[in-house]
C-alpha cells in the first residue's frame, strides 16, 4: 500500500532504480514515468491500491489502481510486474478516466417503434432469452450466433463457449481476435503443433538484435519498445525496423528497411536462401529437430461468400526445399520487393551469425495478411534453420493486440473451431469438454460454422437471425463495413450488443445491455507471453451495469440450462476459473492456481511444480520435454518443428490506373482500437482528436494536396473523407497512404477489402487499392 506521503516517496525512490529504462523511454513520446504517475495523485489522498492488468493492448502491463470511498482515483504502473517494471503508456495511465464519461451506459435499452426505451435489466435479459429460443425453434440452432472479443475476460470467454457449444449446441461463436491474431495461431499450429510463443519478455534482456517485421512497436507496444531501447542504451543491442512505411519505431531504430507491400514473403525466403548458401544452417539442430513440408499454392483470397479451403501438407526433404529457394535469391527478390540486395544480405547475416542472439517481433503487419499463415511460417523457418529458438534472447515472438486475445480467445477457445482444449473436429477434445461441462458429447457439433467475416456475411444473407455482440465494435472494426452495417440493420436479424459506451454497433442493436468495465468486475486476462493475470473487483459499476459473464449466465438460465451454470454471483469468477483449469492440467499447459495469481503479478503457463515455464520446447527450461534431447517440439507427433515451403503470391488487389494507391490502416499510440474508450479520455482525445490520411510529400506535391486539407479516399467498396497529414506522425512510401481506424466519424473500413488468409481466415487490412481526391 502506498497510502501515505512517505510511502509514495519510497515508491519514487524504488522507481528511480530503473533509471536506464526510464532514460530509454524518454527517447520517444507515449511513456509515463513513475514520478509523473505520482504527480497525478491528490496530496491528501488515502488510497487503497489494488493490482491488476491494464485494460489496453496485449502487453499485459501490471497496474495499481488507487480507490477511495468507492471510486477509482488514480492509476500507476506496478513496480512488482516483470512486464512493465512500473512504467505505463499514456493509454494505461489515463485508463480509468473513460468510465467517468457522461454517456456511460447504465441501463438496458430496448428498441421499440424505432426508439430506445430504458428497460429494467431483468426484462431485457428475458427478451434476449426469448428471442434466442424463438430463433432456434423457427430456424435451428445455427441461426443464433455470438461474437465476442479479445477484450473479454477469461471467464467471459469460457462461459460464452460453454453456453453456445455445450448448452445450445452450435459452433456459431467467433471473436474479434480472428481479425488480429488468427494467423499467429495457425502459424504456430502448422509449424509447431501448439499455439503461443515459446519465449517471453525476458528475451529482451538477452537479445543482441531485435528485428521488427511490419510492427510499429513504439506506438503499438510502447512499454516493450522502451525495454528494447533500454538494452540498446545499456548493452548496445540493435533494433532493425522492417516495414512498409516510416514510423516512430523506424526513427528510434538502428536501421530501417522498407519493402513493397506483400513482398515480405519473398524477402523471408531470400533470407533463408542466403542462410543456406553461406553455410549458416545449424545442421545438427535441423537434422534432429526439424522436418520439411509444402502445402497447396494459388490458394485464393476468400472474397466470395462460403469460401472453403483445406491445405494438403506434403512431406519434402531439405534438398527439395533448397531447390525451391533458388527463385528467391537476393538479386531476384530485390527487383520487386524494393529491398536492396545489400539489405537482404544484411538481414540474413544477422540471423546467420551464430554468435548473435536475435528476437523477431511482429503483430498486425504480418497477421493481417492474405498469406498471414505463410509469413508466420517463413519467419519461423529463419529461426529454425539457424537454431535460434526457445532460448533466452533467441526466438520468434508474435505480439498480440488485445489484453486477452491469448488468454480468452486462443486459450479458452472462442473461435468457431475451438474448445477450451483442442478443436471441435477432434472427438477426444469434444469428449473432454462434454465431461467437464456435464453435457452429452453429441450436443457439441463436430464441424465449425462461421469465422468472423463469414459470420457477418451470414447475417447479410439471412442465415443468422440472432447475434449477440460483446465487448467489441465490429461496425467500425470489420473489413468492408460498407456491406456489414446495412446487414446488421436488416429486420431479419435480432441484434444484441453488450458494451460500456454507445458505439456505431450499439446504434443498430435491438437490445443494448450495460456492461461493467474492467475494474468494476473481477476477472483474468492472458497476455502475449502466456502470462495469466487475475484481479478482483475494485469499484461498483454504475446503475444496472453488470459483468458480461453474469449476463451470459442469466440468459442461459432463462433458456433452461441452469444446471450447467451453478455459479454464485459473488464468486463466479473464481469458480469458473477453477473449472476451466481442468482443461489444461499437465506439464504442457498447466495453469497457475488462483491462490498464486492472487499474490503475484501473473504467472506464465505452463505452470509446473510451482514455477512458470519461460522457454518452451527447451529441455533446460521446459519440464514437458520428454524425448531425452535438448529440444522437443512436442506439439507435433514426431517431436519435430516443420520448416515450410511457402512461395510469394501477389495481393488480391493491387494499385492500377483507376485506383493508383496502396491503402494501409493501423493504430496510433493515443487510441485503443475503435476509440470507443480512449476518445472519451479528454487528454487523449485532445492529443489526437480525429483520424487523418498520411501522404508521402512527393505524392502530395504532385496532387497539389496541402496539410490539413480534406481528402476523399475511394475504393471499389466505399469512400471516406479525412484531413491530409504530410510529414507529421508517419511517412508512407510513394504510392501508399496510411489511415488509423480509431475515428468512428471517419470510417476507413468502409473502404477496406474483406479478403483473408484462407488458412487462418484473418482479413488483410494492410493492402487494397484506392484513389484519392480533394473532398
Amino acid at each position: 500500500m502506498y497510502d501515505s506521503l512517505s510511502n509514495r516517496r519510497n515508491f519514487i525512490k524504488k522507481m528511480a532504480m530503473l533509471s536506464a529504462i526510464t532514460a530509454a523511454a524518454s527517447m520517444f513520446p507515449g511513456i509515463v514515468f513513475a514520478s509523473e504517475q505520482e504527480k497525478g495523485i491528490p496530496d491528501n489522498a488515502n488510497l487503497d491500491w489494488k493490482k491488476g492488468p491494464c485494460r489496453f493492448c496485449g502487453v499485459g502491463c501490471g497496474i495499481l489502481v488507487g480507490t477511495e470511498n468507492g471510486k477509482a482515483i488514480a492509476v500507476k504502473g506496478d513496480p512488482n510486474s516483470s512486464v512493465n517494471k512500473g512504467l505505463l503508456c499514456v493509454k494505461g495511465y489515463h485508463q480509468i478516466m473513460c468510465i467517468q464519461s457522461k454517456d456511460r451506459l447504465e441501463t438496458a435499452l430496448v428498441k421499440k417503434n424505432g426508439k430506445y426505451v430504458e428497460t429494467p435489466l431483468n426484462e431485457a435479459l428475458d427478451l434476449v432469452a426469448s428471442k434466442m429460443k424463438e430463433s432456434i425453434a423457427q430456424n435451428g440452432k445455427d441461426s443464433v450466433a455470438m461474437y465476442t472479443s479479445g477484450q473479454s475476460t477469461i471467464p467471459e470467454g469460457y462461459i460464452a463457449s460453454k453456453f453456445m457449444k455445450g448448452a445450445i449446441g452450435t459452433n456459431n461463436l467467433d471473436c474479434n481476435a480472428r481479425l488480429c491474431m488468427a494467423s499467429a495461431v495457425t502459424g504456430f499450429l502448422t509449424s509447431f503443433g501448439a499455439d503461443e510463443p515459446m519465449g517471453c519478455y525476458e528475451d529482451i534482456d538477452h537479445a543482441d538484435y531485435f528485428v521488427t517485421w511490419g510492427n510499429n512497436m513504439a506506438e503499438m507496444h510502447p512499454v516493450l519498445f522502451s525495454r528494447m531501447l533500454e538494452q540498446k542504451a545499456k548493452r548496445g543491442a540493435k533494433i532493425i525496423d522492417f516495414a512498409t512505411r516510416t514510423t516512430r519505431s523506424s526513427t528510434a531504430s538502428d536501421k530501417s528497411i522498407l519493402f513493397e507491400p506483400q513482398t515480405d514473403l519473398a524477402v523471408a525466403n531470400a533470407i533463408c536462401y542466403e542462410i543456406i548458401q553461406n553455410g549458416w544452417v545449424n545442421k545438427s539442430f535441423v537434422e534432429k529437430h526439424c522436418s520439411f513440408s509444402k502445402g497447396l499454392t494459388n490458394i485464393g483470397y476468400g472474397l466470395e461468400d462460403n469460401f472453403q479451403f483445406t491445405d494438403k501438407p506434403e512431406k519434402i526433404d531439405f534438398e527439395a526445399y533448397k531447390e525451391f529457394l533458388k527463385d528467391y535469391s537476393p538479386e531476384k527478390v530485390a527487383k520487386y520487393s524494393k529491398v536492396s540486395v545489400k539489405d537482404i544480405k544484411y538481414l540474413a547475416a544477422i540471423y546467420g551469425d551464430p554468435n548473435k542472439k536475435v528476437v523477431s517481433y511482429w503483430c498486425m503487419g504480418m497477421n493481417q495478411h492474405t498469406r498471414g499463415t505463410w509469413i508466420n511460417n517463413l519467419v519461423y523457418n529463419i529461426h529454425l534453420l539457424t537454431g535460434k529458438i526457445s532460448q533466452p534472447g533467441n526466438g520468434p515472438f508474435s505480439l498480440t493486440g488485445q489484453p486477452s486475445a491469448c488468454g480468452t480467445a486462443r486459450e479458452v477457445g472462442t473461435f468457431t473451431h475451438k474448445l477450451p482444449h483442442g478443436v471441435v473436429m477432434n472427438e477426444k477434445d469434444r469428449e473432454m469438454a462434454a465431461k467437464i461441462w456435464k453435457v452429452p458429447v453429441e450436443r457439441i457439433p463436430s464441424k465449425p460454422t462461421y469465422h468472423a467475416t463469414e459470420m457477418f456475411r451470414a447475417v447479410d444473407r439471412g442465415d443468422i437471425n440472432f447475434i449477440w455482440v460483446q465487448a467489441t465494435n465490429p461496425l467500425v472494426s470489420l473489413p468492408k463495413t460498407s456491406r456489414y452495417r446495412p446487414a446488421m440493420e436488416k429486420k431479419s436479424c435480432f441484434v444484441v450488443v453488450s458494451d460500456v459506451f454507445p458505439t456505431p454497433t450499439t446504434d443498430v442493436a435491438d437490445v443494448i445491455l450495460p456492461a461493467a468495465w474492467h475494474i468494476e468486475k473481477g476477472g483474468l486476462y492472458g497476455n502475449s507471453e502466456r502470462r495469466t493475470q487475475y484481479w478482483q473487483k475494485m469499484v461498483d459499476a454504475p446503475g444496472e451495469a453488470t459483468a458480461d459473464t453474469w449476463m451470459f449466465i442469466e440468459v442461459a438460465k432463462r433458456m433452461g440450462f441452469e444446471d450447467l451454470f451453478p455459479y454464485s454471483k459473488e464468486n463466479h469468477v473464481e469458480e469458473i476459473y477453477n473449472e476451466y483449469r481442468q482443461f489444461h492440467e499437465g506439464a504442457k499447459h498447466g495453469m497457475a492456481p488462483l491462490e498464486v495469481l492472487q499474490k503475484e503479478s501473473g504467472a506464465i503457463w505452463p505452470y509446473v511444480d510451482g514455477k512458470s515455464t519461460q522457454w518452451r520446447y527447451n529441455a533446460q527450461y521446459d519440464p514437458a520435454c520428454s524425448n531425452g534431447e535438448d529440444f522437443h517440439f512436442y506439439g507435433k507427433p514426431d517431436g519435430k518443428a516443420v520448416i515450410w515451403q511457402r512461395p510469394f503470391e501477389e495481393a488480391p488487389e493491387k494499385p492500377d490506373q483507376e485506383y493508383p494507391f496502396w491503402l494501409n490502416t493501423g493504430r496510433v499510440v493515443e487510441h485503443w482500437h475503435t476509440g470507443s474508450m480512449t476518445r472519451r479520455i479528454p487528454v487523449l482525445h485532445q492529443a489526437m482528436p480525429n483520424g487523418y490520411v498520411e501522404f508521402h510529400p512527393d505524392d502530395a506535391k504532385s496532387l497539389g494536396i496541402r496539410n490539413g486539407e480534406n481528402i476523399k479516399i475511394t475504393s471499389r467498396r466505399g469512400s471516406c473523407t479525412l484531413p491530409a497529414s504530410i510529414n507529421e506522425r508517419g511517412l508512407p512510401t510513394k504510392g501508399q497512404v496510411f489511415v488509423p481506424f480509431f475515428d468512428e466519424n471517419m470510417l476507413i473500413n468502409d473502404v477496406t477489402l474483406d479478403s483473408f488468409c484462407p488458412i487462418s481466415k484473418e482479413p488483410d487490412y494492410k493492402k487494397c487499392a484506392v484513389k484519392v481526391e480533394r473532398a
